[in-house]
């Protein structure tokens, strides 16, 4: 459960928070991407299942805003499944993950997962990314760059292929999702913190009083 500032940037008076699930089958690389993204460091092996849910939080600037990330790391195996459907609401990204080098889990897409977003979601406007992981294995690949990229355009998806290991693509992961919320209205609205919210009713408030006390004099 640990945080880590991103660079640049500092954990405290952050302008948005935003809530990220990470899905997909077990031994994906989700912990891996996620430890990846947040330690900024590479890794040498694979991170062992995750049990239940696990989260990090990462603090970092990105389009001018100061932003705090919550991202939530999920079991992918069907038993813990009733525990992680409880997590998709209120989320404002989804990374949908993959392994370039086992075909099942990118069937369990289409199969699994992306039921799964249509049963526990509460977020009509929640942005997905599907992130093919695990490109260091190139010659183990048995799903193409151009099926992820057809499946993603299919689902309503942005599109990345990864590598937790040599860190190919883990930020930009991270941060096109987080642009791509903050491009739509209502999630921004959602993810501003209550800080900037409650400046923003000051400033109303302060307003309201200003043109109140000049009707009266």
């Amino acid at each position: 459960m640990m945080g880590s500032p991103g660079a640049g940037s500092s954990g405290g008076g952050h302008e948005c928070s935003f809530k990220i699930l990470l899905i997909g089958d077990s031994a994906v690389g989700k912990s891996s991407l996620l430890v990846s993204f947040v330690a900024a460091a590479h890794l040498d092996d694979d991170i062992a299942p995750t049990i239940g849910v696990d989260f990090k939080i990462k603090f970092l600037t990105i389009g001018g805003k100061k932003l705090k990330l919550t991202i939530w790391d999920t079991a992918g195996q069907e038993r813990f499944r009733t525990i992680t459907s409880s997590y998709y609401r209120g989320a404002q990204g989804i990374i949908l993950v993959y392994d370039v080098t086992k075909r099942e889990s990118f069937t369990n897409l289409a199969d699994v997962w992306t039921k799964e977003i249509e049963s526990h979601s509460s977020n009509k406007d929640c942005i997905k990314m599907l992130v093919g992981n695990k490109i260091d294995k190139e010659d183990e690949r048995t799903v193409t760059r151009e099926e992820g990229l057809a499946f993603a355009e299919e689902s309503g998806c942005l599109f990345l292929e990864s590598s937790a290991k040599t860190r190919d693509n883990v930020e930009k992961c991270f941060e096109e999702l987080a642009l791509k919320i903050m491009d739509v209205p209502s999630l921004l609205e959602e993810g501003s913190s209550s800080v900037v919210k409650r400046n923003i009713l000051k400033q109303k408030q302060e307003n309201q009083a200003k043109q109140g006390g000049g009707c009266c004099q």
